[in-house]
């Protein structure tokens, strides 16, 4: 095998096996919080972002319009959300974040970005900047490609 494409493998095994790594801690923080990570994620959105209509969250988040009806659902039965019907588009509907999720936002938010923190110490600053740029650079240069 070519040395360019066994350099382009290894640095996929590498890119998923950090990200298989942070992502199990983020996901154990997530469980002991009561949450899943898409229920996280759609109240982080919503935390951060004000309200969202329904349509558009699944993009914003990486997930299939399909599965948000029922992550919302969820959210909304626990209390953290609302949906809220657009005034000038019957056809739109928003979710909110309630005052009991902005409370759980303010209150595992901050532990979330410490430990994020904690899991990404192994950078410096510097490498850390690199490694944001390279992998926007990556992530751009996909999405012209076709198969």
């Amino acid at each position: 095998m070519n040395e360019e494409i066994q350099r382009s493998l290894k640095l996929f095994i590498v890119m998923s096996r950090a990200h298989k790594a942070i992502s199990e801690q983020a996901n154990q923080f997530f469980q002991a919080n009561g949450v899943n990570p898409t229920e996280f994620a759609v109240m982080e959105l919503l935390y951060h972002k004000g309200k969202q209509p329904l349509q558009k969250i699944g993009g914003k988040i990486l997930l299939a319009s399909g599965s948000i009806t029922y992550v919302i659902d969820k959210l909304e039965k626990r209390g953290y959300i609302t949906r809220v019907n657009c005034p000038t588009d019957r056809r739109v509907t928003y979710a909110e974040i309630s005052e009991e999720g902005k409370e759980f936002m303010a209150r595992i938010f901050p532990e979330h970005e410490k430990h994020l923190h904690d899991l990404t110490d192994a950078l410096s600053p510097e490498e850390k900047d690199t490694a944001i740029e390279l992998m926007k650079k990556l992530g751009l240069s996909i999405k012209d490609l076709s198969y």
